[in-house]
């Protein structure tokens, strides 16, 4: 035990110093007895071995040299709680570090400014009334920086919250509303929703989101236009929709006049998208030359013209594929914006995939269009090894905020979308 000496000036006799010590040494032996009863309880309520409790009994301080252990008594229960510092999590402006989270590797996407940390994200989410979050659709990280946007805007706005997922269409509305509710298992809602042929991504991916929503009594929205209704446009035209099909339709559909995202659309549909242009600048500004970047564009050519026909966009006119992305999107984005309209004070989080976010020109012009006086805030996630040390000028205007992502990780598996 380490001995105190005394102030200066200040005298003391030998009986002090040893009543002291003493008293030191009683706090001592109760600390010590406090930690061997928590660590026989702990054993006790796991069932281990009483072989494994007598070593824990004998193990001294020592092991917890490094960290300050102290009791918070909460009722009669002890909690023990370690101020061991974790590795910070990845901060725009810093390295990266590789792991499980998605980290906060975030800029602003029109000043170039890095965001911070975790608290000033959630002071952005929890001001804003509707948050549009970009995904490559395999990545986990992606999906958990979605989760991220979740938790953030429920602890500004409580259960007044409504997530539209695209992954299921719109006539699937009672199914989810079933398994929000927790009347259906998870077992129950995959069969129900066919979920493998209507999305076909492994519903792991998804199954954090879906949980929050049901354990948080949250209102959850099915997005997404029927599929057979984006591949008939894609081949037909608007014009050439039945008046059945029409009716899954928003009363008006705006084609984009976003030169850029036309161009990243153009890409799509051409089945290509080059990195970088001649004299270096990204293509569209969207990297492109990802992964993750032609993985987005190959899921939206296959989910517009059907599984199989990647090199058939010769049987489709650009003209119509635009229309299809832009029903597509419309669609979603009048969805989302009917329900915050009819329910003032809810706040509302699109769920998608980053074709749909890139440029704001997708949902978010969608939603806006439709409502009045909502603050919205998007985040576009963008595949990056480590933290940029400042913001790459080729990403400006890819959202409000840029999200810089590992996606070196093994991506789950998934399955093409099927017609």
């Amino acid at each position: 035990m380490h001995r105190q000496q005394p102030a200066r000036g200040e005298s003391r006799g030998f009986a002090s110093h040893i009543a002291k010590r003493q008293i030191n040494e009683k706090n001592y032996q109760h600390q010590l007895f406090n930690r061997h009863l928590l660590y026989f309880t702990i054993i006790y309520l796991m069932g281990t071995s009483l072989s494994v409790l007598s070593f824990l009994l004998v193990f001294n301080s020592g092991a917890f040299a490094e960290s300050s252990v102290s009791f918070d008594r909460k009722g009669a229960l002890p909690v023990l709680s370690e101020d061991i510092k974790a590795p910070p999590p990845a901060v725009a402006g810093g390295g990266a570090a590789k792991s499980e989270a998605p980290g906060f590797c975030i800029f602003n996407g029109r000043s170039g400014s890095p965001l911070g940390a975790g608290a000033a994200f959630k002071t952005v989410v929890g001001e804003s009334d509707v948050v549009f979050s970009g995904e490559s659709h395999d990545q986990m990280k992606d999906h958990l920086a979605q989760l991220e946007a979740l938790k953030a805007l429920g602890e500004a706005r409580g259960e007044k919250i409504a997530v539209g997922f695209e992954m299921l269409n719109m006539t699937l509305q009672p199914v989810l509303d079933d398994y929000a509710a927790g009347k259906l298992s998870e077992e129950e809602f995959l069969l129900k929703a066919d979920w493998k042929k209507e999305w076909g991504f492994d519903f792991k991916l998804y199954k954090p989101l879906f949980d929050f929503v049901r354990e948080n009594g949250l209102k959850a929205l099915a997005l997404n236009l029927p599929k057979k209704v984006v591949s008939k446009i894609a081949r037909a035209g608007l014009a050439g929709l039945s008046p059945e099909e029409k009716q899954y339709l928003p009363a008006k559909v705006e084609i984009t006049k976003d030169e850029a995202y036309i161009k990243y659309i153009r890409q799509s549909f051409e089945g290509h998208g080059p990195s970088k242009q001649p004299g270096g600048s990204a293509a569209g500004k969207v990297r492109s030359g990802t992964a993750a970047g032609r993985a987005d564009k190959d899921f939206l050519r296959q989910y517009i013209l059907g599984k199989g026909k990647k090199d058939m966009g010769d049987m489709f006119t650009f003209e119509n594929y635009l229309a299809a992305m832009c029903a597509w999107n419309e669609t979603m984005g009048a969805r989302l914006a009917d329900f915050l309209n009819a329910n003032p004070g809810f706040a509302g989080l699109a769920v998608a995939g980053s074709g749909h976010v890139i440029y704001n020109a997708g949902i978010p012009t969608s939603v806006l269009s439709r409502t009045d006086g909502l603050r919205p805030v998007s985040f576009y996630p963008a595949d990056a090894a480590a933290c940029p040390a400042a913001f790459p000028a080729d990403d400006a205007g890819l959202a409000d905020y840029v999200w810089y992502i590992d996606h070196s990780s093994p991506a789950a598996p998934a399955r093409s979308p099927a017609h």
